[in-house]
């Protein structure tokens, strides 16, 4: 078996209450990595098409990648994957933490799970042999008392990853959570967990992760830490992502009032309360994932007032969703909401959105007192979008309407909300503005995952490989950029490692490390090669499904289309089917079903897909 790999898939049929394992196929790790690489080659083998997402046919996966729980730069990620309830689409969702790691070390690559219990149930794995255990004790229970009666009932160095009361109620937008704040958030997962009556995964176990080389692997550790230059390493380490809080309204990566404002006009007074170092005095003390070399996270406190609490630290998505596109610059109110979040298990990207979504509905008389039970749903409002909150995660009144996300909602609603909807297929779109950097607004639309900003593209530099971003103004000829970067993003994701370490390092010690690791020679070339297997993989799932996503609708609030008349994005529009169009030439894709080139297909290995999904 190549190095970083445990060589064990564990699978369980909730249904039947049985459980087996698998050894891993050597051929599929090598081309498609692990993470979702793996997981949507493996779905689509096993999984017909067509299935309901909250159904007992749809498989429900926990996997890692070779290079978590090694020495490797911020090799501490695990992805969970299934066919998504909120886009109807494939579905996966990132996550950091402890889980990762702890899922290998108690002796499993992955972990797939198939049907619905009769009754609320959680699986336990001790060191290599797995139990399904009622946890009927656990229902009801939020995330952190679920995570915390199990280390009492298990063991202290028990890891867990577990719904919260969002996703046992099936919300669309609920996610998974671990390590008492960190969230596999996107695509509903929560939502297809509780759907199986699954609770939780509860790890144990001391195994050690195989290293083909483990000298170099420790070697590589400590170099490559002396290597953060032109990253964003120091940015990480000193404020994590809520430090662009306040600059993002000023520079117009954050979107405002509900994507409908401009940050300098609508919301000048988000940049100086959301100053980096006024937020940071929030801080207690910082966290970092499982041997992480920068600690981006943090504990925070709120020690007097109505939202005194102790809670992770906000991040950027969490603190934009329910900051600057609601117009609350109250950062007290930010860091409850944040634990609220948590606790419920709510993506809090999508939540945030729901409500900002609820908010202008309000304002435009389409909702109205008697529709929220008395909550005055005004911009600012951040004692009302509490209470909202917490109505979504019970299912309560309007919160009922809103907890399956801005999509289900608006169509609940009616009267018009559907423009006020900010959704790609259904998936809450992020809070990173295209008209800043216009090739994200193409990851929004094509990656096989809609809406999502941790997939690729031109977030920003890759440190070490010279790539050169070009202007926002130098729209056409992107292409070739953007499916280069997208496809060294897929490799990282599936890898186990984790974003920030991919901006804040050279970028060659991903092909050091999984050459170190593995035993298999890599270089960049092979992992941009790979990268775009897993693209094809990805969106072969969609496509068998019959979903084209030029047909999915793109808000023109996202793109300027009409151009704001005021701020940062003053009179400027994403040229989106230009970019569109060169994209698609880049990755060989059809221009107008976007089924790849039967050719690519089999340049990529993928020959088994030409007949049903290639042109």
């Amino acid at each position: 078996m190549l190095g970083g790999y445990m060589g064990r898939i564990l699978w369980v049929d909730l249904t039947q209450g049985t459980i087996w394992e698998e050894p891993l196929d050597e051929k599929l790790a090598r081309d498609f990595v692990g993470g979702y690489g793996l997981g949507a080659r493996m779905t689509y083998d096993r999984m017909p098409a067509h299935v309901d997402p909250l159904g007992p046919e749809n498989i429900l996966g926990f996997l890692t990648g070779p290079l978590t729980g090694t020495p490797c730069i911020e090799g501490n990620r695990f992805v969970v994957t299934c066919k998504s309830p909120l886009t109807d689409a494939w579905g996966d969702a990132n996550c950091g933490g402890t889980f990762g790691p702890a899922l290998k070390f108690a002796g499993f690559d992955a972990v797939f799970f198939t049907g619905k219990a009769a009754a609320p149930v959680y699986l336990h794995i001790n060191d290599g042999v797995a139990t399904l255990q009622s946890a009927e004790h656990l229902w009801g229970r939020d995330s952190n008392e679920t995570e915390d009666a199990l280390k009492e009932e298990l063991g202290k160095e028990t890891e867990v990853a577990c719904i919260g009361q969002a996703g046992e109620k099936i919300s669309l937008i609920s996610g998974i959570m671990n390590d008492y704040g960190r969230a596999a958030g996107r695509s509903g997962v929560g939502a297809v967990m509780g759907s199986k009556n699954l609770k939780a995964i509860a790890c144990q176990g001391k195994q050690e992760v195989p290293l083909a080389d483990p000298v170099r692997a420790k070697e590589l550790r400590r170099e490559y830490m002396k290597r953060t230059e032109p990253g964003m390493h120091d940015f990480f380490k000193t404020t994590g992502t809520v430090g662009i809080l306040g600059p993002g309204v000023f520079n117009g990566d954050s979107p405002v009032k509900n994507w409908g404002g401009a940050g300098q006009v609508d919301f000048p007074k988000g940049f100086a309360n959301f100053d980096p170092d006024r937020v940071m005095e929030f801080q207690e003390r910082k966290y970092g994932c499982w041997q992480c070399t920068m600690a981006c996270g943090g504990h925070m406190a709120v020690h007097d007032g109505p939202y005194a609490v102790k809670t992770h630290k906000v991040e950027y998505e969490t603190g934009a969703a329910f900051g600057t596109m609601t117009l609350n610059d109250n950062f007290p109110s930010l860091v409850k909401i944040n634990d609220i979040c948590n606790r419920y298990g709510f993506d809090s990207i999508s939540a945030g959105c729901t409500v900002a979504f609820a908010v202008e509905c309000y304002e435009n008389g389409i909702l109205t007192k008697a529709d929220t039970g008395g909550l005055e749903l005004t911009w600012g409002s951040h004692e009302a979008m509490v209470e909202l909150l917490i109505l979504m995660g019970e299912r309560k009144g309007i919160g009922d309407v809103l907890a399956d996300g801005v999509r289900k909602a608006a169509e609940r609603i009616g009267k018009g909300a559907e423009q006020f909807a900010m959704h790609i297929q259904g998936e809450e779109v992020p809070m990173h503005d295209p008209k800043l950097q216009p090739g994200l607004a193409v990851t929004y639309l094509l990656d096989a995952t809609p809406a999502r900003h941790t997939q690729g593209g031109e977030l920003n530099p890759v440190p070490g490989l010279g790539i050169k971003i070009p202007p926002r103004e130098q729209q056409a000829g992107r292409g070739p950029l953007h499916k280069e970067l997208v496809s060294l993003v897929h490799v990282v994701n599936s890898a186990g490692v984790c974003l920030f370490g991919y901006l804040s390092y050279d970028f060659h010690f991903m092909p050091d490390f999984l050459t170190a690791v593995t035993g298999e020679p890599w270089d960049v070339k092979r992992i941009e090669v790979a990268g775009e297997r897993i693209s094809n993989m990805r969106h072969a799932l969609n496509l068998r499904e019959g979903l084209n996503p030029l047909h999915w609708h793109m808000p023109g609030r996202l793109i300027g289309q009409p151009p704001l008349e005021a701020g940062t994005h003053k009179g400027f529009s994403v040229d989106l089917q230009t970019q569109v169009k060169d994209y698609l030439v880049a990755m060989d894709w059809d221009p107008e079903t976007t089924k790849p080139r039967a050719a690519k297909l089999r340049e990529l290995g993928l020959e088994d897909l030409v007949d049903l999904v290639g042109v």
